[in-house]
C-alpha cells in the first residue's frame, strides 16, 4: 500500500490560489457570455477579431501566441470566421502554409460595434474590486505570468 502524501501548508495555499484564480476567470467569463455582448461570437472568435482590430493583419502563429491558444484551435476559429465573411486569409509567397489573416470590412464593422459593450461589461464585472485592488491584480497577474525564471533574474 502506498503511503498517502501529506499536503503541506504551502501546497494547500498554492492549490487554493490557483483554483480561485481559474474559477474567477471562468465565472466572470461565463457572465460576460451570458450578457450577450458578444452576440453569436465565441470568446475565441472575439479574441481573434479584437486582436486583428488592434494589431492589424497577422499570421495564424502570431494569433495563436497572442491568445495563448493551440494552433489547431486557432485554425478552426479562423476557418469559421472566414466562412462567416469576417476575416480573410491571404497567402504569402510560395509557402502555402503561411497566410496573413486580416479583417474584412464586415469583420471590422462587427468588432467596432461589439467592443464598446464588451468594455462596459468588463468594467461592470471588475467594479467588484476597488481601483487599488484592480491595480494589485494587474501587478500580481503580470508577476505570475512571467513565472519563476523572471523572478530569478
Amino acid at each position: 500500500m502506498q503511503a498517502k502524501h501529506e499536503v503541506t501548508a504551502e501546497e494547500v495555499l498554492a492549490l487554493e490560489s490557483f483554483t480561485k484564480l481559474i474559477r474567477a476567470v471562468e465565472v466572470v467569463g461565463a457572465r460576460l457570455i451570458r450578457s450577450g455582448v458578444l452576440g453569436d461570437l465565441t470568446t475565441s472568435q472575439f479574441g481573434v477579431l479584437q486582436s486583428l482590430h488592434h494589431v492589424g493583419p497577422m499570421n495564424q502563429t502570431e494569433i495563436s501566441g497572442l491568445l495563448a491558444k493551440s494552433s489547431s484551435n486557432i485554425t478552426t476559429v479562423i476557418d469559421n470566421l472566414e466562412r462567416g465573411g469576417l476575416v480573410r486569409r491571404e497567402r504569402q509567397g510560395s509557402d502555402r502554409r503561411c497566410a496573413m489573416v486580416s479583417l474584412t470590412p464586415e469583420g471590422e464593422d462587427l468588432i467596432s460595434r461589439i467592443v464598446p459593450g464588451h468594455v462596459a461589461a468588463i468594467v461592470e464585472e471588475m467594479s467588484a474590486l476597488t481601483v487599488n485592488e484592480q491595480e494589485e491584480l494587474v501587478r500580481l497577474c503580470g508577476k505570475l505570468g512571467k513565472g519563476q525564471e523572471a523572478q530569478a533574474a
